[in-house]
């Protein structure tokens, strides 16, 4: 709903991850957890770390959703906005019953329609004060 509460928005991690794998390369950590990995067991995952390394720097998005978003995948929400001429979801009456808005689920829980009422009653400026938090999680 906000993109400055966003796992990846301008993520420092997804940058962290990147740099970690940038160095790991440099020294040659490969060939080290190769010879390492005969006494310590979780250097045999060496090469399942730097999957998950490669996923989490892929994961950084530097737009907002409003502003093309992550590259990722195509906003069905935002292109419903927009066919509707719409500024958000809040200004249309079947947001309470969309279906464009379930993939959100896993992440958000029922945060997205709860910050859609919010901005309803409240109006887009005041709401960014009062809006619950991003993922369900937190």
């Amino acid at each position: 709903m906000y993109c400055g509460d966003c796992i990846r928005y301008k993520s420092k991690a997804s940058d962290l991850a990147r740099d970690l794998r940038e160095e790991l390369q440099r020294v040659q950590f490969d060939k080290y957890a190769e010879v390492k990995s005969m006494f310590v067991n979780e250097f045999k995952k060496y090469k399942e770390c730097l999957v998950v390394l490669d996923a989490i720097a892929e994961l950084q998005c530097n737009n907002t959703c409003r502003g093309g978003g992550c590259s990722t995948f195509k906003c069905k929400i935002i292109e419903c906005c927009t066919t509707k001429g719409l500024v958000g979801c809040w200004e249309c009456n079947e947001f309470e019953n969309c279906k464009e808005l379930d993939f959100l689920e896993p992440f958000h829980g029922d945060l997205p329609k709860k910050n859609l009422r919010k901005i309803k009653e409240l109006g887009l400026e005041k709401w960014l004060e009062h809006r619950e938090k991003f993922f369900k999680w937190l």
